[in-house]
């Protein structure tokens, strides 16, 4: 029997991080491709299911902290994604536009502990200054580069990822992943959540 996936239900409030521009009254179904072989700008490319670019995600390695921008189809930065490097948990914080400026914080994840077998990120809203309780949290499966995500520390899902394999990503050197973001759900801040995650699996790998 297949294991039943948690129904999309619609949530009391809509979840919009980054901007309700991007939250959809039905399920979004999203492609990020990751090239393997791109040090350079550009490493991810979100489209839709037909092919269509969304968005892309740049980057700038070999800093004293990385940093990535998603940008939107015609080039404008959404958000940027930058990595305390030399704190344990591996912060990423999430400025709105191309900041790095503290009035422009949308919202940080951490690794959930230092030692993971399963990677887990706590998710903490700018307004979320004592951080206490998570305001979402992301559970992933290294090995089969798969993850849920979670209202708070609830079983309320809103949306999930998993790798696709195909004879193109063997061919071409590039992850594809599939991800479904929940209606209501901000599915920019969820393409954020999933670069966040992928590079602190990165980090794993190395």
């Amino acid at each position: 029997m297949a294991t039943p996936t948690p129904s999309c239900v619609p949530l009391p409030n809509p979840v919009a991080v980054i901007s309700p521009q991007f939250c959809a009254p039905y399920p979004v179904d999203l492609m990020i491709v990751r090239k393997l072989l791109a040090v350079t700008e550009g490493n991810f490319v979100v489209t839709d299911v037909n092919g269509a670019i969304i968005f892309r995600i740049k980057g700038t390695f070999f800093s004293i902290r990385d940093r990535r921008v998603l940008l939107d189809a015609a080039g404008a930065p959404i958000v940027s994604l930058q990595q305390k490097i030399l704190t344990a948990h591996r912060r990423w914080k999430v400025f709105r536009g191309d900041s790095s400026d503290p009035k422009d914080l949308l919202f940080s994840a951490k690794k959930a502990s230092l030692i993971q077998f399963k990677t887990e990120l706590d998710v903490f809203l700018a307004t979320n200054t004592k951080e206490e309780v998570c305001d979402f949290k992301v559970k992933g499966s290294w090995l089969e580069r798969a993850c849920t995500i979670y209202a708070g520390n609830s079983s309320t899902v809103i949306a999930q990822m998993h790798r696709k394999h195909n004879v193109q990503s063997i061919v071409l050197g590039k992850d594809n992943f599939a991800v479904t973001v929940y209606p209501h759900v901000d599915y920019a801040f969820i393409v954020a959540l999933v670069v966040i995650l992928e590079e602190v699996n990165e980090d794993r790998d190395d």
